[in-house]
């Protein structure tokens, strides 16, 4: 992690766009603190918080639209064969295809806040072949919110991100569970309640 973090502290914007991009597609990069120290940067006057807030988005957004080109050009059947090189399994794949199941194009969102979800809701997005104009307006509205809030963080924390971002990773797991499973119980309490309408 330290020599990513240095890039960014040497090539700036450069390194937040290139590394959001590839961190999105799926390769191992901690892309929540990348965000949070870009934010710190900022804090310090090293970087323009606006600027590094619009680079942020638009590499997230470049990396989120690559995996869903990917879902949608190469399909599933390439996806189970080479799948391993961006550490994506079936299992991981049968789980979001559930989560489309059930949450619909809102997955798109919620998927940035769980770590090692965000490019697999892009790509089943793709292999589902979501329309792109669906698919943008949820998945970029997602990307906005999601690089806001880690920035924001560093920002306003500044050099204590460390410790304060240490106890929030901690605890992220938990926080991605329990609005997953609010959202299934809403989902299926909706259900339940058109079924119980009289058909005409």
């Amino acid at each position: 992690m330290e020599p990513l973090l240095q890039w960014v502290s040497t090539y700036g914007y450069t390194a937040i766009f290139g590394l959001l991009v590839l961190g999105i597609v799926g390769l191992p990069v901690p892309d929540e603190t990348l965000l949070v120290f870009s934010g710190y940067l900022a804090s310090q006057g090293h970087l323009n918080f606006a600027l590094a807030l619009l680079i942020a988005f638009l590499g997230s957004a470049c990396g989120i639209t690559c995996s869903y080109y990917i879902g949608r050009g190469v399909g599933l059947t390439v996806i189970h064969r080479y799948g391993k090189w961006l550490h994506i399994r079936q299992e991981h794949i049968d789980r979001v295809h559930q989560w489309f199941d059930r949450l619909g194009h809102w997955a798109l969102v919620v998927g940035y806040f769980i770590p090692g979800v965000r490019h697999l809701t892009a790509i089943v997005a793709g292999t589902s072949e979501l329309e792109y104009r669906h698919f943008a307006l949820y998945a970029y509205a997602g990307a906005l919110f999601w690089v806001t809030v880690f920035l924001s963080l560093g920002y306003v924390v500044g050099d204590k991100w460390q410790q304060v971002y240490g106890r929030i990773h901690h605890h992220a797991h938990i926080a991605g569970a329990v609005l997953t499973v609010a959202a299934l119980a809403y989902w299926a309490w909706w259900r339940f309640q058109k079924r119980k309408q009289p058909r005409p």
